[in-house]
């Protein structure tokens, strides 16, 4: 289902593309939400130890960056982790402004045990668009989301 705005061809096209975008979003974000409910993990817990389990430490600021959320909410996620013996954190001794947060030794083998489970949940969502499709589509969203990003900061 489209827009039933009756505006100027660029705002439909744009209204249309944006409510496929949200609602394909949705939709995988509720297969992965499924995925994650027996491991009792949120998207963005899951985003967290995924992060931290690619990248390494990364200072509490970098990873609401990264996963676009505020830092009040960051610090909710990394809270409820902390509880849960998957994360650490640590003021940095250089600038007291600033939190590492690290993954624990049993933090570092859950996500490893849970993450080939959640790859195998956004790879099924995907399998709808050929290999090349899936390429362009993550080429256009990125575009989207820098042009975005840039109109935000100014």
């Amino acid at each position: 289902m489209g827009t039933k705005h009756t505006g100027t061809a660029s705002e439909i096209r744009a209204l249309d593309a944006y409510i496929k975008l949200m609602r394909a979003a949705d939709s995988v974000t509720a297969r992965v939400t499924r995925a994650l409910a027996p491991h009792k993990l949120t998207v963005s817990q899951f985003g967290i130890l995924e992060a931290l389990m690619h990248l390494g430490e990364l200072h509490q600021n970098e990873l609401g960056q990264k996963l676009l959320k505020s830092s009040g909410n960051i610090t909710l996620v990394v809270d409820n982790l902390e509880k849960r013996g998957l994360i650490t954190r640590e003021r940095s001794t250089d600038d007291r402004r600033f939190v590492w947060v690290r993954l624990t030794r049993e933090g570092d083998a859950y996500i490893r045990k849970v993450f080939p489970e959640i790859v195998t949940a956004i790879t099924q969502a995907m399998v709808v668009l050929s290999p090349f499709e899936q390429e362009k589509m993550a080429e256009f969203l990125k575009q989207v989301g820098q042009n975005s990003a840039e109109t935000f900061k100014g």
